[in-house]
């Protein structure tokens, strides 16, 4: 199979948070006798010994268009008109004045040099099965997916790696694209999404069909590593408290304060008061791995819109599983479709229960160790990235003519 892959990003110096699960995802492909070009709709193409590359074809643009975004969203409320975001998030038929500008500006000039792009990477590759367009702003793209299918007859599926927060009923992130207005999902031949809970508000905005392939980690990457010693007791790793903020402070600020002998750290960003938590510096992506590695405890928060729609798959818990850790949770609905709590990692429902837990299991290495291998061992045996791309293949092949 030959794929046509557009990436919202190929550059992990960028703050795409998916775009680590995609050099995963893509790797994988080509692990499977897959052959991918992949072309990323922001930043620069980039060439790796698993796919191969072709040119953003709006890298100038798309780099002025994202300056005068940030810029537009760093105006008041009122100054960008329309409703305020507290109120156009959290409906279907709403946006703000600004967003539709920023939309239609998109549409107007970016959106015919992509249009252009594909169809002549298509028209040059004939040989190219599908085209997978993985989180790039659906409403960026609108029209595309349908003139490939009538030029080139080749099916397009998207994928919506941020479910359920990028659906217009939640309210996403601040930093984030509003995706699903002014888009038409029934243009494409199926959608594809990380969240189970989330297949039918895809259905009820259009979507022909609809697909929900989780996360995953590759098992060589996110690999256990010897370290000297486990010097950190409970580390978080992540950025920002947004929608999750209570449960940062109950599982991580007021157990550091509470449990004084303990040693608390965290690696993020945007994190707010963590109490007695140490905070570790930022070398490099790939540090997570020695971060994880040293700790006895690695804690799951979970920001509350996956938390709270049925198996609406993140990183974390695959990545962390992946490594052989022990992990905490904070509640996650729907977490038993990946592993057995009690058996594969702990979920906790309160602060309080937090911390006893924490001194349970830091006084029960044995426990700690066989819940971190047991967890590994599921991740190899139904959630690597191998998994998610044979999955994806063969979801894709259902649909050739």
């Amino acid at each position: 199979m030959k794929l046509l892959v557009v990436c919202a990003s190929l550059d992990l110096t960028q703050p795409f948070s998916a775009t680590p699960a995609w050099w995963q995802l893509l790797k994988a492909f080509y692990e499977i006798g897959v052959e991918v070009i992949a072309t990323p709709y922001q930043g620069p193409a980039i060439e790796s010994l698993w796919w191969r590359a072709a040119p953003n074809p709006a890298q100038r643009q798309g780099d002025t268009f994202k300056m005068l975004r940030d810029t537009m969203r760093k105006l008041p409320v009122g100054a960008q008109g329309g409703a305020p975001a507290s109120t156009a998030s959290q409906t279907n038929d709403t946006e703000s004045t600004s967003d539709k500008l920023v939309r239609q500006t998109v549409q107007t000039f970016i959106t015919p040099i992509w249009a252009r792009h594909l169809d002549r990477l298509l028209t040059q590759q004939p040989d190219i099965d599908a085209v997978l367009i993985l989180t790039v702003p659906l409403n960026h793209l609108v029209g595309v997916a349908a003139e490939i299918q009538r030029k080139h007859h080749k099916p397009v599926f998207y994928y919506d790696g941020d479910m359920p927060a990028s659906l217009p009923s939640m309210s996403g992130f601040a930093s984030g694209f509003r995706i699903y207005q002014g888009a038409d999902p029934a243009e494409y031949t199926a959608v594809i999404s990380n969240s189970k809970g989330g297949e039918d508000a895809l259905k009820k905005l259009g979507a022909r069909a609809v697909h929900t392939v989780y996360y995953g980690a590759d098992p060589d990457i996110f690999s256990p590593i010897d370290v000297p010693s486990q010097d950190i007791d409970v580390l978080f790793y992540g950025h920002g408290r947004e929608y999750r903020q209570q449960w940062v402070e109950d599982m991580l600020a007021e157990p550091s304060r509470q449990m004084s002998e303990a040693h608390f750290a965290a690696r993020g960003t945007k994190l707010g008061d963590l109490g007695k938590t140490e905070l570790l510096p930022y070398l490099s992506f790939s540090k997570l791995r020695e971060y994880a590695s040293r700790s006895k405890i690695n804690l799951c928060i979970t920001r509350q819109a996956h938390a709270s729609v049925y198996g609406s798959s993140s990183s974390r818990p695959f990545e962390l599983s992946s490594m052989g850790c022990c992990v905490v949770s904070n509640p996650y609905l729907g977490i038993e479709e990946w592993f057995e709590p009690g058996k594969e990692l702990f979920v906790v429902n309160s602060g309080e229960e937090a911390i006893d837990r924490y001194l349970y299991l830091l006084s029960h290495d044995s426990e700690r160790q066989a819940v971190g291998k047991a967890a590994r061992e599921r991740v190899l045996k139904e959630h690597t990235f191998q998994h998610r791309a044979r999955q994806l293949v063969s979801i894709m092949q259902s649909y050739s003519s």
